[in-house]
């Protein structure tokens, strides 16, 4: 099948082809800047990965899911994303246009699951932005009580009460500095991320040397916690939907309790599939991307597991379950638990600091990766096509805009608890549509040419889907029901909106009239 061809698909299935993607890169409205490299790329895809996950989300999940077990948590969902990766690789470099899944879906698919995806991938990187610039907030509160001599877990100063409404001007400052950042261009960006991350990483050796002279061997025993039934609140719609499918009665500890870590700490992850999104950007994305998506995931991966094997070996997990403060709010255990468990209180302020410098860089990649599927879907009409406006500065500003006030309204009024799930089930989800569509588009436009190939097709792409949804399984209930309530909101949306203002159902209009 051509080109033309899939253009000319009707209704739901239009399609819009890889030229035609292509060739909108060069639109002078819209145009972006390319003069990302493949290091700037790597430099991304760490940023964002190493953050939220190493720092907070490694001890929650070994106290309340998986025990000792946490590292092999991180191996499964690492294979998942490899997999995954694989196929975002062969995707992004055949068709190195802003958009991610979004783009790849449209090629292979069709503009309905297209506008899905998109929807979905919205959901996801907002959700994250906002869960994350909340806990940078936290972070925040916590290093000005170093500076400024008073307990952090008694005051808190990053929220504030402004006429009987609670506003957290932590989460809200950060996210102006970032958009700001993103409007001026993303070559910047990065080089700020770099510094950044560099921060971070040196911070997380830090913790793997430094904490290996407090491991005991005691602590991995038992590696595999026996099950414990309707602990740490994960029954009904709090358990996993495997665990209520297979009849389990919670999803804390035991095999239930590792597959939900795995599905848990895939959070920690996030961020590989952003490198895609950049590839418009790139200079020569046929090698710069599959290089920045495998080199970033492999460099994290070692990283996670390092660290998850040193802080169960630190203390018990049992130590970093989630607790109840007096207040009646929960008290999340982190990396820094673990030293101050130990009496070494000065490595537990360094560890914060890193955090918050680790923090700041993955909201500033998720909002990039937000701002290109906005983008992308406005350039193709299904969104408002201001917002695809490039101008002089060849970065989306009103897109950066618009994704800054959505973000930050989030993340300075609303709570950011249960939202690691909600950004899980968009992702797996994405993951399985471009699996899926690297399958669809071997078979529909085998002549295109591929700088990277996947091998075995349809095995890998196939060992993909599986996994995806494997993790996606082992989801919450109540993250499956909220991430139906969403899917159902932007039916309603593209029908009511997007598919009149499509520019591929405007541009097959018109050749029908011709």
């Amino acid at each position: 099948m051509t080109g033309t061809d899939q253009a000319r698909r009707g209704g739901l299935l239009r399609t819009k082809s890889v030229e035609q993607s292509i060739a909108d890169t060069d639109d002078p409205d819209t145009k972006l800047r390319r003069n990302l490299s493949t290091w700037d790329l790597v430099v991304f895809g760490v940023a964002v990965v190493i953050g939220a996950g190493i720092f907070t989300l490694t001890a929650r999940t070994a106290g309340d899911l998986a025990g000792p077990s946490v590292s092999v948590a991180f191996v499964i969902a690492a294979v998942a994303c490899g997999l995954a990766g694989l196929c975002y690789a062969e995707f992004a470099s055949t068709v190195p246009v802003a958009g991610s899944a979004y783009t790849f879906s449209y090629a292979s698919f069709g503009e309905f699951v297209a506008w899905i995806i998109g929807w979905d991938l919205i959901l996801e990187m907002a959700v994250g932005s906002a869960a994350v610039s909340k806990g940078w907030s936290v972070y925040l509160n916590t290093v000005l009580g170093y500076l400024f001599d008073f307990d952090p877990g008694a005051r808190t100063v990053t929220i504030v009460d402004v006429a009987g409404v609670s506003m957290d001007w932590g989460a809200l400052l950060l996210v102006v500095i970032l958009a700001s950042l993103l409007v001026v261009g993303t070559k910047l960006s990065s080089r700020v991320s770099m510094v950044i991350t560099g921060i971070k990483v040196a911070i997380v050796l830090f913790v793997i040397i430094f904490g290996l002279f407090y491991v005991k061997a005691a602590n991995y025993t038992p590696f595999v916690p026996p099950s414990q039934p309707g602990g740490a609140g994960h029954t009904g719609v709090e358990q996993s939907l495997f665990s209520l499918i297979a009849g389990g009665q919670g999803s804390s500890f035991g095999a239930f309790g590792l597959l939900a870590g795995a599905s848990l700490v895939f959070f920690a992850f996030i961020g590989f599939d952003i490198v895609a999104t950049t590839a418009e950007e790139t200079r020569d994305p046929q090698r710069s991307v599959p290089r920045g998506i495998f080199g970033s995931l492999s460099i994290v991966t070692v990283l996670y597991v390092a660290v998850s094997l040193v802080l169960v070996g630190m203390v018990s997990y049992q130590q970093l379950a989630t607790s109840v403060k007096a207040d009646g709010t929960e008290d999340h255990k982190t990396l820094a638990t673990a030293f101050s468990l130990n009496g070494v209180d000065w490595a537990a302020q360094i560890i914060s600091i890193g955090a918050l410098a680790g923090l700041t860089t993955v909201v500033m990649v998720l909002m990039l990766g937000q701002v290109r599927i906005v983008y992308a879907m406005s350039r193709d009409g299904l969104l408002p096509r201001g917002l695809a406006n490039t101008g002089s500065r060849g970065t989306p500003v009103r897109g950066t805009l618009a994704v800054a006030v959505l973000v930050g309204i989030a993340a300075t009024f609303f709570e950011a608890g249960k939202l690691e799930e909600m950004v899980n089930v968009g992702t797996l989800f994405a993951f399985v549509l471009v699996s899926a569509g690297v399958i669809v588009l071997r078979r529909t436009r085998p002549d295109l040419k591929r700088a990277f190939r996947v091998r075995w097709v349809p095995l890998i792409p196939i060992l993909a889907i599986i996994a995806c949804v494997w993790l996606m399984l082992n989801l919450t209930v109540l993250t499956w029901l909220r991430f139906i309530v969403w899917m159902v909101v932007g039916v309603v949306v593209y029908f009511a909106y997007s598919r009149g203002h499509s520019l591929v159902g405007k541009r097959e209009r018109e050749t029908e009239s011709v």
